[in-house]
């Protein structure tokens, strides 16, 4: 019996199936299969090997499990199938060596224009290249009846009809931002203007370079038949950027696999989506199922255009995409991290990892000296305005020294230097950081004194070490914080610091470049440590 596993399309998570075992896929820490991703539901799905592949049974999941682009319930996923939990897809590998086959020599080249017996041939292949437009406005030299819903009774006619759908059609596209309405607009128009029983788009994920079904359908809406397209095809249509049109396809040598086989492909068309800079973006697939000679010289010319509005739609839609995500992220985090930073995680996709990760951090902690008492002879008012001036200044010094700022906790900042983004002098950026916050304090201290408004004065504590830094909470809310001992360290110093005192550990103080003048202190005891820490205490 052969073994299979599933492989994650992004990323390297791979998951192994034994016989006679189910394995139930889920967010939940118990879940046999965890998989952390907000599209994931808790039990999302259970996975079991079967004799052809994997067996896929859905538990009810909010976002659905898909099999090839088409949502299922339950089904069986063979070789080179690509299951989708939610948005997160692995492909099925087989891992278990198949029975020795004789050995085919491939066919050179050369072959591909060669004469094949009857019912078994490339009718055609095309270069495509993005500008997709053009072939479908020359005349075509039909070999059989168009597929084409078009009508006219003169060529000429029948041209500038041509021409105006697709005017029409890449008017539509351009209405569609989110891709995933994008790609369901691109299919209806597909099954509207030609004669054909299934319509599939796949595409090419960066990373991995593998093709992703992302919509597949069938003209009578059976999911369970629209659940594959042919990987020789497809992957023909983007190694060698060509368009195909294949008659009898389940009969041709060139195209092997068993899938054509199962799949009842008859006749297909396959053309590249070339974005920009000869990219490929993914292929637009379609077929019949029964009827061989199916389609003609005028429908690939077609499918070839419309290929090039579609690619043209989806680099739209990535873009519109990015820009979006790039002003979410960065009026998300212009409240967390300084404005030059805030732009460069915006700007770079995957510069940054918020998934969680163990990395050198400094923990900085500051709070008001007395803030409680002096609450209590203040109101509200008085304390909302207090606490607004002085965060405002106290976090613009953070910004500018680069620093991170992870939450304000009563009348105490946290902040951070080396996380997200790292820098080799993170220590000093930090200790900086310090010094100014109370020379500014001082200055702020004069100017309420004029007003006739009450001085402040306030501790603080830093710390250098390694912590758990990344996205912590529920699929509602996350934060990015850090967690770990040295968290705690740096809170203790903070405590244990006099008013306008900065206290620091060891650690923290070889990490300095430029360290300044300390002195050193009796070590404080931190909660959860058998040994007292070092500290010392900076002189001004």
């Amino acid at each position: 019996m052969p073994v299979f596993k599933l492989l994650a399309t992004s990323g390297d998570q791979s998951i192994d199936l034994q016989p006679g075992r189910t394995l139930v896929v889920g967010r939940a820490v118990t879940s046999d299969v965890p998989i952390y991703d907000p599209t994931i539901s808790r039990k999302h799905a259970e996975i079991t090997l079967a004799d052809g592949g994997v067996r896929v049974r859905d538990l009810g999941s909010s976002n659905g499990t898909f099999l090839n682009g088409a949502r299922v319930t339950e089904a069986e996923a063979g070789p080179n199938d690509v299951v989708t939990f939610g948005k997160v897809a692995f492909r099925v590998v087989e891992v278990a060596a198949p029975a020795p086959r004789p050995q085919v020599v491939p066919p050179l080249e050369s072959d591909f224009t060669s004469p094949k017996p009857p019912g078994a041939t490339i009718v055609r292949q095309l270069p495509v290249s993005n500008s997709g437009g053009v072939p479908a406005i020359v005349e075509a030299k039909a070999q059989g009846a168009s597929h084409l819903k078009v009508s006219a009774p003169t060529q000429e006619e029948r041209r500038e009809k041509k021409l105006s759908l697709l005017l029409e059609i890449s008017k539509e596209l351009s209405k569609q931002q989110e891709l995933d309405r994008l790609l369901d607009k691109v299919v209806d128009f597909t099954f509207q203007i030609m004669s054909v029983d299934r319509v599939s788009i796949l595409l090419l994920d960066d990373k991995t370079k593998e093709l992703v079904p992302r919509v597949s359908r069938s003209r009578t809406g059976d999911a369970s038949a629209a659940k594959h397209v042919p990987q020789s095809i497809a992957r023909k249509a983007v190694e060698d950027r060509v368009a195909i049109l294949s008659d009898n396809a389940a009969a041709d040598d060139r195209f092997k696999g068993k899938s054509i086989l199962i799949q009842s492909v008859r006749s297909a068309m396959c053309t590249p989506l070339m974005g920009t800079d000869q990219k490929v973006l993914g292929i637009l697939y379609v077929d019949n199922q029964t009827a061989i000679h199916s389609f003609a010289d005028e429908d690939l010319e077609f499918l070839i255009a419309f290929g090039g509005l579609t690619a043209v739609a989806i680099e739209n839609s990535q873009l519109s995409e990015r820009i979006r995500r790039e002003a979410l992220v960065l009026s998300n985090f212009q409240r967390y991290f300084a404005p030059n930073l805030a732009s460069q995680i915006a700007q770079q996709e995957g510069a940054v990892e918020l998934g969680g990760a163990k990395r050198p951090v400094v923990i900085f902690f500051s709070d008001i000296r007395g803030f409680t008492p002096m609450s209590e002879t203040m109101n509200p008012d008085e304390i909302a305005g207090l606490l607004t001036d002085y965060f405002t200044e106290m976090v613009d010094i953070v910004f500018e020294h680069s620093g991170t700022l992870d939450k304000f906790m009563g009348d105490a900042i946290m902040a951070l230097w080396g996380a997200p983004i790292a820098h080799e002098d993170d220590a000093d950026r930090a200790m900086q950081c310090a010094l100014d916050q109370l020379e500014t304090l001082e200055q702020m201290n004069a100017k309420w004194k004029a007003q006739g408004r009450q001085a402040v004065a306030i501790g603080v504590g830093i710390n250098f070490g390694e912590v758990f830094a990344g996205n912590i909470g529920s699929n509602r809310r996350l934060e990015y914080t850090v967690i770990g001992d040295a968290v705690n360290t740096a809170s203790r110093l903070c405590s244990s610091a006099g008013p306008n005192e900065i206290l620091i550990s060891e650690p923290f103080y070889k990490a300095l470049k430029n360290p300044p003048k300390v002195e050193a202190l009796e070590p404080v005891q931190v909660k959860g440590k058998a040994k007292k820490v070092p500290v010392y205490r900076v002189k001004r």
